[in-house]
């Protein structure tokens, strides 16, 4: 049986969120969208998942149909090859409370949905290292304190440059992750087998 999940309404990337977790349990999907980024994101992580993708217009939204034609990607582990016999944990850098450069409040929602979504893909960072203002995500008041609680649950390491929540004063606002130093946060870029910097 078909299962129909409804995405009208929702901003990116919930389509694809919601449409990936039911991949997981259900062979035949539709997904139901409004707007044509939504049609493109999903159409091609679908394709990725090894789902053949027919899109239909009506007048009450845009209809994916998805079924399963080929096997289920194997999920990777958390650590990187990065050369022949060379591994190590995966580390996301942030060095700002924004994503990207440009419009402030569009960097701001930027960096909500990634943290977000990082709760949602597969595999989590082993570890997310805050710089600058991006220490700001770290303490009271922030936006997205629950997601990097979240994050921290399942077992990432998450590092707040001591030297930049001092500039900020905001030392003893941290509400997640741990103060750390920059010998600490070199070591732990160095050693890593990827860095994924924003």
């Amino acid at each position: 049986m078909r299962r129909l999940i409804d995405c009208r309404g929702l901003a990116c990337p919930q389509p694809v969120i919601q449409t990936k977790k039911a991949m997981s349990e259900e062979e035949q999907i539709t997904t139901i969208v409004d707007n044509d980024a939504a049609v493109t994101n999903v159409s091609r992580m679908a394709g990725k998942e090894g789902f053949a993708v027919d899109v239909e217009e009506r007048e009450d939204g845009i209809y994916l149909d998805l079924t399963r034609i080929g096997a289920a990607p194997q999920t990777e582990s958390t650590s990187y090859a990065l050369a022949e016999g060379s591994t190590g944990p995966l580390v996301v850098l942030i060095p700002s409370d924004g994503m990207g450069r440009g419009d402030e409040e569009l960097g701001s929602i930027l960096i909500r949905s990634f943290l977000h979504t990082l709760n949602e893909v597969e595999p989590v960072p082993d570890t997310i290292v805050f710089l600058n203002a991006g220490v700001k995500l770290t303490v009271e008041g922030s936006l997205v304190l629950e997601d990097l609680q979240t994050l921290e649950g399942k077992g990432v390491e998450i590092l707040a440059c001591g030297t930049c929540l001092g500039h900020f004063a905001l030392k003893d606002k941290i509400a997640v992750g741990q103060v750390s130093n920059m010998y600490s946060i070199a070591e732990t870029l160095l050693g890593a087998g990827k860095v994924v910097a924003l």
